[in-house]
């Protein structure tokens, strides 16, 4: 996938679960709307979303359609409970689907990180990333460990979401998700760049942008 189209399907995912639901939630509240009601309709934009791209896709992935039917469970259970708490823990459903989604990535052929690296690189990096999977094992191991070490966070980070969910204010709740969202991957993506240069230098390689070598053939 091309940088631009990659950085704009970022972007969308940015708006629709974080952004848009964000500034509908405060907004409706600052109109003194009922924290339920606000929570309802931000809680509308990313399953609305959702079902409009497996509409236009017409491909439905295990990922996606637990993600969808969680989201919706959750809306369902919180109008018989009538509580704005059981709204507030649906973003930790896809956090943990995520989660086991990277974990159980592990056990196939492929790990997730492996596959997400050939979704968002332009060709030519493409190929260097295949070219490493397939001369280097300690590529292939380097992955493996970094989707179990994302795949834990994850599941980490979702049980935050729900302690938080439950024990905090309503109203600060939904800034607190996003705030956790930026710190998780923060920490992900620094943790995973500095375990993976160690542990390849450990092995004797280097990572060039995203190119392995030898040490000794480094430039």
């Amino acid at each position: 996938m091309p940088a631009a189209q990659s950085g704009r399907v970022v972007s969308r995912a940015l708006a629709v679960h974080v952004i848009v639901p964000l500034v509908l939630f405060y907004g409706l509240r600052w109109l003194d709307v009922q924290q339920f009601v606000a929570l309802l309709a931000g809680a509308a934009i990313p399953v609305v979303a959702a079902v409009r791209e497996i509409a236009v896709d017409r491909r439905v992935s295990g990922v996606r359609v637990f993600v969808l039917g969680t989201m919706l469970a959750t809306v369902l259970i919180s109008f018989v409970t009538g509580s704005p708490r059981v709204l507030l823990i649906r973003n930790a459903w896809g956090t943990a689907a995520l989660g086991l989604f990277l974990l159980g990535s592990v056990l196939i052929r492929k790990p997730f990180l492996y596959e997400a690296g050939s979704f968002v690189f332009d060709d030519e990096k493409r190929r260097t990333w295949t070219g490493n999977w397939e001369r280097f094992p300690e590529f292939r191991g380097l992955l493996l460990r970094c989707s179990v070490i994302w795949g834990v966070a994850c599941l980490a980070d979702a049980s935050l979401r729900v302690v938080a969910a439950m024990v905090l204010p309503v109203d600060v709740v939904p800034v607190l998700d996003d705030v956790l969202l930026v710190v998780t991957l923060a920490v992900l993506l620094l943790v995973q760049r500095v375990y993976g240069r160690a542990y390849l230098r450990g092995k004797g390689l280097c990572l060039n942008g995203v190119e392995i070598r030898p040490l000794g053939a480094a430039r």
